[in-house]
């Protein structure tokens, strides 16, 4: 990509990407779904008007977009997902997912059905890298206990939303942890160490919260139900945590994880050698788009940037930036803001980390400590957005029990986390 400081900032080399941005938001409020469109079509459409608009000739237009979408980040963004995406397909095919939910509820008292539900949707988050998928596999659950036990619906949604988003962003094959790492070119276990000093004092707090709110439920009038589960089925997602804690190449560590899901499938009759080759492969296609969306995102963004655009917003940031910890509160702000705009935090994070790179490096930050940022802020503003996918998801399962207002405020992680956050930015010592 070209260096930042050697063309002259402009404000209208952003155009491409607020046509990026404005296409996506657009199409979303109109079909009241910001999943309508696909978010690498937008990006084709901000493309095309960066050829238009820009004054370089076609064929050095095109080997700067190639350039972008072949850079060695993005590239090596895109196989991770696609070595995470056939970690999850086969996991599920296992009934993995299954295994690692009915074992938590086997052992939840009602008194508990709070705090657990936050670490079941926690640990599913971790383990499976989304949070979609965690509220989609509880959703109904949650909404069963609440109306079958004398539990607050809105506090076990809470729960599930703050244990989900919990998850999310410290997993280490979710997408938005696979960008930021490689945004900042921090490895992902010192990243996940600098994360969870952010994440865990949050999450401890929110658990003692939701145990005291639970104290006063009383037991559950129906009959006991018996959970099946197979622990075995859960350990290739504990190998995969345990090896990415221990530092292990991320490569190594999902390759680890697939072919174990995979021996563990076969040994227990789930599917053959030759069909899990084939779940694989379904593993890799339900990772099209993100592949998709990072590799186009990053040829526009080197067409931005070799014409001015992320200069532009680099003088503007540095205008209201001091010193260190100004630098770092504004990649958080730069980020959520752009999260608001799109609802997609992958997107965002992938947007807004050349220019967290470039003020990590400036201002001499360190960068799994950006990093974290990074992936904090953007997890914050997508999980508390009305619009976002998690939550209108978990109203939707509600079927209009609970309204906006009644998630938000017993989403009690997300918001503590935001509260922490900020505190640790401000008084952490600063790298010298």
């Amino acid at each position: 990509m070209a260096t930042i400081q050697s063309v002259t900032p402009k404000f209208s080399a952003l155009i491409p990407l607020f046509v990026f941005v404005f296409t996506f938001l657009g199409v979303g409020i109109y079909q009241d779904d910001f999943y309508a469109l696909p978010a690498p079509i937008a990006v084709i459409m901000g493309i095309i008007v960066a050829f238009i608009l820009f004054e370089q000739s076609l064929s050095s237009k095109i080997e700067t977009l190639l350039k972008g979408c072949g850079d060695d980040k993005i590239v090596t963004m895109c196989l991770i997902y696609l070595l995470a995406g056939a970690f999850a397909a086969i996991t599920n095919e296992t009934g993995s997912v299954d295994s690692i939910v009915n074992l938590g509820l086997d052992y939840i008292v009602i008194q508990y059905i709070y705090v657990g539900i936050f670490i079941i949707s926690g640990f599913l988050s971790i383990a499976t890298g989304t949070s979609v998928g965690a509220i989609v596999a509880l959703a109904p659950i949650v909404v069963g206990f609440a109306d079958k036990s004398s539990a607050d619906l809105a506090i076990l949604s809470g729960a599930l939303l703050g244990g989900s988003m919990f998850g999310d962003n410290l997993s280490v094959i979710s997408d938005t942890t696979i960008a930021a790492t490689q945004s900042l070119g921090c490895k992902m276990s010192d990243k996940f160490k600098q994360n969870i000093k952010m994440a865990v004092p949050a999450a401890l707090f929110t658990m003692a919260l939701l145990i005291f709110q639970g104290l006063g439920l009383k037991s559950m009038e129906t009959a006991t139900v018996a959970y099946s589960y197979s622990v075995l089925k859960i350990m290739p997602y504990v190998l995969v945590i345990i090896l990415s804690i221990m530092g292990v190449n991320v490569f190594v560590t999902l390759l680890l994880g697939v072919v174990s899901a995979g021996l563990l499938g076969i040994v227990y009759g789930d599917f053959t050698l030759l069909e899990s080759t084939k779940i694989a492969y379904t593993g890799f296609t339900n990772m099209s788009e993100i592949f998709l969306l990072s590799l186009l995102t990053g040829g526009l963004a080197a067409l931005v940037e070799k014409n001015g655009g992320i200069g532009f917003i680099l003088i503007k940031i540095r205008r209201l930036i001091k010193n260190q910890r100004t630098a770092q509160y504004g990649i958080a702000t730069l980020v959520g803001a752009i999260n608001t705009a799109i609802a997609n935090n992958t997107v965002s994070i992938i947007i807004a980390g050349p220019i967290a790179k470039t003020l990590n490096d400036e201002y001499h930050l360190d960068n799994k400590k950006t990093a974290s940022i990074l992936d904090i802020f953007a997890c914050i503003s997508q999980g508390l957005l009305p619009y976002g996918a998690q939550v209108l998801m978990i109203l939707s399962f509600s079927k209009g029990r609970i309204d906006y207002l009644d998630l938000v405020f017993n989403s009690w992680y997300l918001l503590l986390l935001f509260v922490y956050t900020v505190l640790f930015i401000s008084f952490k010592p600063l790298k010298a």
